[in-house]
């Protein structure tokens, strides 16, 4: 026998996800505070790798987690109900708030194992499914939606596909695998491979100027951090940010420029 749930309790269910994730990963981090575990800060720290980035890059999540509440909030309003486009994101919305709460209560609890890596991939994973989504929807977003869903899920999206490319290389520190004298060297390459990634990424989606710029962002704090070190890694941090900067320009003038600035039209 299978089990109808009514629509109405359905889509109060899905409302209701993304706002109380969203709450989770902000309060889940301040648990060290309560004798919880040890702060992220101090975890990272201990596995620090040539591409990590220099600590001030990690001020970004003021903006993050306050732009994941707004879209929270934005999407459980009674006049967002029925809301195609924000229908299309509340489960992965609800699926990436939930991923940073509990990568950030096993690294707090842990340390930036392997399993910290999958469950960054996994955010990552949800966040792409949203930006695509923004890629691909067909009409263009009135300004609340560019406002409480573009922005902040695709700068959300930019930075975690930056912090899993760290994760990775924290994680390799954590398990003692090291790269020896050639360590300047691969992280150049990874930093490289990761502007690459970044740049298809663009390509493929448009163009989405707040992923870019978070990218950007990202970018310049590994060549404050590793790129004062290693002159190699300076370079493949500048080279990544030309690669980025170039894609998104060829992706915005291929018409991304048209599908992430023109406004909705107005009800008569």
């Amino acid at each position: 026998m299978v089990t109808v749930i009514p629509h109405h309790l359905a889509s109060g269910v899905s409302r209701a996800a993304p706002l109380a994730f969203a709450l989770l990963q902000i309060l889940t981090p301040v648990l060290p505070s309560l004798g919880i575990g040890e702060p992220i800060g101090d975890r990272s720290d201990s596995v620090r790798s040539l591409i990590t980035p220099a600590g001030w890059a990690f001020s970004i999540w003021g903006a993050l987690y306050t732009g994941s509440l707004v879209f929270a909030l934005f999407q459980a309003l009674p006049g967002q109900r029925d809301n195609p486009l924000l229908a299309r994101l509340r489960w992965p919305a609800a699926g990436a708030f939930f991923g940073n709460a509990l990568w950030a209560l096993y690294t707090q609890t842990f340390g930036l194992s392997a399993i910290s890596s999958v469950i960054i991939l996994f955010t990552l994973a949800c966040l792409l499914v949203i930006f695509r989504t923004f890629a691909i929807w067909p009409t263009p977003f009135a300004a609340s939606e560019r406002w409480c869903a573009v922005l902040p899920l695709s700068a959300l999206a930019s930075w975690l596909t930056a912090a899993s490319i760290v994760n990775i290389s924290a994680s390799l520190r954590f398990h003692e695998v090291e790269g020896g004298e050639a360590t300047p060297m691969i992280a150049a390459a990874v930093v490289v491979g990761g502007g690459i990634i970044a740049a298809a990424t663009l390509l493929r989606g448009r163009g989405n100027p707040p992923y870019a710029l978070v990218f950007l962002w990202a970018l310049s704090a590994i060549y404050a951090a590793g790129g004062q070190r290693e002159h190699a890694v300076a370079v493949a941090a500048m080279l990544a940010g030309v690669l980025v900067i170039i894609a998104t320009l060829v992706a915005l003038r291929r018409g991304g420029g048209r599908h992430w600035f023109t406004a909705a039209r107005q009800g008569p």
